[in-house]
């Protein structure tokens, strides 16, 4: 299947997942993962309606944003480097998905000051506890959170989680259901969050059913990249 159907089977999944949950689709974001994809498919995937793409390197984002258009809403979704963080504040990033430590968020603070700038961002919650992936563990959240009030700088936005790859649905539903807990709960202490960023291409309806209300899908739009 080319590009045209992957986005439509894709989008028709989020309305279904979305419908059995009762809500809209369009109460989803989906961002496109783009990361490795040249520009020419990003550009296509736009001129089909996408407006919303997710990049985890900073060279490449940069890249990409200086010759597709303006109106992308770009998001970073990798672990950030503190010495990337000045590329990126005041320099058309939508959305950061991966904000995991007080020196990011220390380095985040000090260059949106600098650049007179601010910054939205979605705290990375690591649910499963994987050694492998960044990420606060649940408990760490609150005394993160603490500390994050004393930059004005940051726009707490939301929280993101990157699930085990599993074939373990239950599992996949538990751990989307603990998001969702933790999510539902910060939102009345801070009303400004209004992101549940979590699923991707093997589990973004599971997600969707347990309150997501942002996706991040790649494979299941470009199809099986090799990664760098």
């Amino acid at each position: 299947m080319g590009l045209s159907e992957n986005i439509a089977i894709v989008q028709e999944k989020i309305a279904c997942a979305a419908e059995k949950a009762g809500r809209s689709a369009e109460d989803i974001t989906l961002i496109a993962v783009s990361k490795t994809v040249d520009a020419e498919m990003v550009k296509a995937a736009y001129d089909y309606g996408l407006r919303s793409f997710g990049e985890n390197r900073v060279q490449e984002f940069l890249r990409k944003k200086e010759i597709l258009p303006e109106d992308i809403q770009w998001n970073l979704i990798g672990q950030l480097q503190t010495n990337k963080v000045k590329y990126i504040i005041d320099n058309g990033v939508a959305l950061l998905h991966s904000l995991d430590r007080p020196a990011l968020a220390s380095e985040l603070q000090k260059e949106c000051i600098k650049k007179d700038a601010s910054i939205d961002v979605l705290v990375e919650v690591n649910f499963a506890k994987e050694e492998s992936k960044s990420g606060l563990y649940p408990e760490e959240v609150d005394s993160f959170l603490e500390q994050l009030a004393d930059c004005r700088r940051i726009h707490l936005s939301g929280f993101m989680t990157v699930a085990p790859y599993t074939d373990d649905r239950v599992y996949l539903r538990k751990l989307f259901a603990q998001a969702r807990a933790l999510y539902d709960k910060k939102k009345k202490e801070f009303p400004e969050i209004r992101y549940l960023s979590m699923g991707m291409s093997n589990d973004y309806e599971d997600a969707i059913l347990e309150g997501s209300n942002m996706v991040r899908v790649g494979t299941a739009i470009f199809g099986h990249r090799i990664y760098q």
